[in-house]
């Protein structure tokens, strides 16, 4: 089978493997779309996972089972989770599933850019599940990354009429605003630096957009909202210096949610009374669990989020270079697809 193994971020080869066989728990998909995720274009975070197969938002047909599996069969159309939880242990039981040992050694084998995927028996009982007779395998590809902003506005407690800021309008972006709306927004701004990004996230529903390579960011955000800046700002870029931004554009008693790690090395310098005697929290969001794949499952069948609004591009795996190029310019481009046959 062929599989995209990334050496380098400007080494990606198309290669053969072997077929992966399923264990007695096990199952084995036909992959038949693969997200690119914004994660993956970070160099400093994929490449110290080198080599490995890329891709970690595939949807599939089951094509073969092992002995002992009894929930799903030949034929199922699926959307699995790269990682799954223990539900056991103390971090499951407070709900923190990425912190849980299992969900961070689990993997999928050896990769969602794999004509093939073999699904541990763990990721296949703990999060796994068939998709609705009414969403693509492309709409299933959407699961995961969707399933991160519904961890992250779940933390934040987005409240109804709350104004939103969402700086930086890459696919998640766009998926921040789309479900910020759903979950009660009274008014939601867009960032970024792109126009063909600009226009989608007016087009996706945001009452207003800045471009941030033309405006001062915090003035115009005062200006748009006489005054009262937003009660949830959405950092995405991974970039200390966005993060300090999204701090200054939160009103008081507002939330700053970082969905992004900073790039290694870079430090944040805070004024802790600046955010102390304006009640200004700091929330983080890493990955999403089980209950919010199935969560984002949902809003993806509701049509809130859907492959027809994100996706912008489609490559065969032999092109999966290019695809890497594409979502790593971060320019006229949403969701970029390795589609198989």
């Amino acid at each position: 089978m062929k599989v995209a193994r990334l050496y380098s971020f400007n080494d990606i080869r198309i290669e053969e493997s072997p077929v992966p066989e399923p264990g007695p728990g096990d199952a084995l998909i036909k992959t038949r779309a693969c997200g690119i995720c914004s994660g993956d274009v970070m160099p400093w975070y994929i490449e110290k996972k080198a080599p490995l197969v890329l891709g970690h938002e595939p949807s599939g047909e089951i094509v073969a089972v092992g002995d002992e599996v009894r929930s799903f069969r030949k034929g199922d159309r699926v959307f699995t989770h790269h990682h799954a939880p223990c539900f056991s242990c103390k971090f499951c039981m407070r709900g923190d599933y990425v912190q849980c040992p299992a969900w961070r050694s689990s993997r999928i084998i050896p990769g969602g850019v794999s004509e093939y995927i073999l699904i541990p028996a763990i990721n296949l009982q703990n999060d796994t599940f068939v998709l609705p007779d009414s969403l693509s395998f492309e709409d299933g590809t959407l699961v995961e990354p969707a399933a991160c902003a519904v961890k992250g506005l779940r933390r934040a407690k987005i409240k109804q009429g709350d104004t939103v800021l969402v700086i930086g309008l890459g696919v998640m972006g766009m998926i921040n605003v789309l479900l910020a709306r759903e979950y009660g927004a009274g008014r939601v701004i867009g960032a970024d630096m792109v126009s063909f990004r600009l226009d989608k996230a007016l087009a996706f529903g945001a009452d207003d957009v800045i471009d941030a390579a033309d405006r001062d960011l915090r003035e115009e955000l005062s200006r748009i909202t006489s005054g009262e800046m937003a009660e949830l700002v959405i950092v995405g870029p991974n970039s200390a210096g966005a993060m300090l931004q999204g701090i200054s554009c939160a009103r008081p008693g507002g939330q700053v949610l970082f969905f992004t790690p900073a790039k290694p090395g870079e430090r944040l310098t805070l004024d802790p009374n600046y955010l102390y005697f304006n009640d200004i929290n700091i929330i983080t969001s890493y990955s999403c669990g089980p209950d919010d794949t199935r969560e984002s499952c949902a809003l993806i069948e509701k049509g809130v989020v859907s492959s027809e609004k994100l996706v912008t591009h489609r490559f065969p795996v032999e092109e999966t270079a290019e695809a890497f190029k594409l979502t790593a310019q971060s320019k006229n481009s949403l969701k970029a697809l390795i589609v198989f046959d």
